[in-house]
């Protein structure tokens, strides 16, 4: 039978490498996560929509994503009713990948300051990945007792080895992960990048690590005005540029705008600018 992982807050395991199956047929429709520590997700059934102050990305079948240590938001979907949400899970602590660093120093050269710091970095399985995610399901199938530590470390080492070589870009982002902006910068990547997320204000202050009191202050500081304010403007605003485009389907438009329903964007639309997203449309 597969284990079921946790997939919400600090629930995860602390060894300083962990590997773990994560199997359900009722994935969380969106997950507070605090993660402690940076993790491969290799996703083999399903999808994955994981979202950061600055950034989200979804995962498909056939890719893996490496998520920098920290507070996310996840999301997961079942591919059909009646299957299963499956992946596996290679935890390992920020030290683990510094010594990592360290001692393979003479050829991995020094880090590259100028390499972008990104929270997530995707990759997409190619043979030899594909061989590796089998060998890690293996083991968890296989083995009766827990993996011994030193086969983790074994494993997260090849697979680190294989990135440095052939993704060596990537890599140096790897090298950087999770180093933190400060707070405006975090609050500003937050807001401009989930304008069109069903992203609430309680979560950008927690994808942020803020209080949501810590949050509006600091937000008001920076835009003059509320956090929930300052997004249906931008939302409107966006709303009504697209809809000026003929062909622009309203209910497709109230989805790609991060609305749970089309009855709440008509709603908001209407509140802002006195008229329905159709009649903005028609009077164009």
């Amino acid at each position: 039978m597969l284990a079921s992982a946790p997939s919400s807050n600090s629930e995860f395991t602390k060894a300083p490498i962990s590997l773990l199956r994560y199997c359900t047929q009722t994935p969380a429709p969106r997950a507070r996560v605090l993660l402690p520590q940076h993790m491969f997700t290799f996703l083999l059934a399903g999808e994955k929509t994981v979202y950061f102050a600055g950034a989200q990305v979804t995962i498909q079948p056939q890719q893996f994503v490496l998520l920098a240590a920290g507070n996310c938001l996840m999301s997961e979907k079942i591919a059909a009713p009646a299957t299963e949400y499956h992946s596996l899970l290679l935890l390992f602590d920020h030290q683990v990948l510094a010594d990592f660093c360290h001692r393979h120093a003479a050829w991995l050269g020094q880090p590259d300051q100028h390499a972008a710091s990104q929270p997530f970095l995707r990759f997409e399985q190619n043979a030899f990945l594909a061989t590796f995610v089998r060998s890690l399901d293996c083991l968890l199938t296989e083995e009766a007792a827990a993996i011994p530590q030193q086969l983790q470390r074994v494993k997260l080492e090849e697979l680190l080895l294989y990135l440095a070589l052939h993704y060596p870009g990537q890599f140096q982002q790897l090298r950087r992960l999770g180093q933190e902006a400060n707070e405006e910068v975090l609050v500003r990547q937050a807001v401009t990048s989930h304008i069109g997320s069903p992203v609430a204000v309680a979560e950008l202050a927690f994808l942020c690590h803020m209080s949501l009191s810590t949050f509006k202050r600091r937000f008001a500081q920076l835009y003059g005005t509320s956090p929930r304010r300052w997004l249906l403007e931008r939302r409107m605003e966006k709303a009504a540029t697209l809809l000026r485009q003929a062909d622009r389907n309203v209910s497709e438009l109230s989805d790609e705008l991060g609305y749970e329903n089309l009855s709440s964007f008509i709603q908001s639309f209407k509140q802002f600018y006195g008229v329905t997203p159709k009649q903005y449309q028609g009077a164009g």
